[in-house]
């Protein structure tokens, strides 16, 4: 079964002025498909290989296009278009279980924003910035991956795309400004589904 581009549950200008709709667009019709498409030529690929240094080959591209289609649906998901704006629930956090697990942990929401956002700056090249449900601790952890990985060691709760497709168009090289502002994007009503779901045992 083919994988395909998830459409998003937004209008592409809905999250501006945090991010805007030249961003959204090229992001998601053609840096995500381009991972859709390579993914499914890498499965195709694999399917017919014939040996195993064929399948090993195959690797490299199944682990960063997998990854890419993988990280960006959930990204997708993990916005929403901003409160402050009066046009939906992002950078929200409303009372309830994810709100007392972050505060338990970081202190409070600007704390966690500040360790986050610092920790995710010092990303060296591309990659992924992620609040993640440690399931043998049973504590929430700011962790990153490099490149497309998909975060294999945590439950992603909510992930940050750093890659300079996701912010250079509006930001240019000022992660931190990018940083800043998703946080009035960030959905937590699916972040607190996703940590829900994590400490219910549901594979994510």
């Amino acid at each position: 079964m083919s994988n395909t581009l998830p459409d998003l549950p937004y209008a592409y200008d809905a999250l501006e002025p945090f991010i805007s709709k030249q961003i959204m667009e090229l992001h998601h019709k053609k840096h995500h498909q381009t991972y859709v498409n390579a993914l499914n030529a890498a499965e195709q690929a694999y399917a017919k290989a014939s040996t195993p240094k064929e399948r090993i080959a195959l690797q490299a591209a199944l682990k960063f296009n997998g990854g890419g289609h993988i990280n960006h649906s959930l990204f997708w998901k993990n916005l929403a278009p901003s409160a402050s704006e009066g046009r939906g629930n992002g950078g929200q956090l409303r009372d309830g279980p994810l709100k007392e697990a972050i505060v338990k942990t970081f202190g409070s929401l600007d704390n966690l924003k500040k360790e986050f956002n610092a920790t995710t700056a010092a990303i060296q090249g591309s990659g992924w910035g992620w609040l993640g449900w440690n399931q043998s601790t049973k504590v929430l952890e700011i962790t990153t991956t490099a490149n497309q990985d998909p975060l294999l060691t945590h439950v992603p709760i909510i992930g940050v795309d750093i890659w300079e497709h996701a912010f250079y168009l509006q930001y240019l090289n000022v992660k931190a400004d990018y940083l800043n502002a998703i946080w009035n994007v960030i959905n937590f009503d699916e972040a607190e589904k996703r940590f829900l779901e994590a400490q219910s045992g549901a594979k994510l």
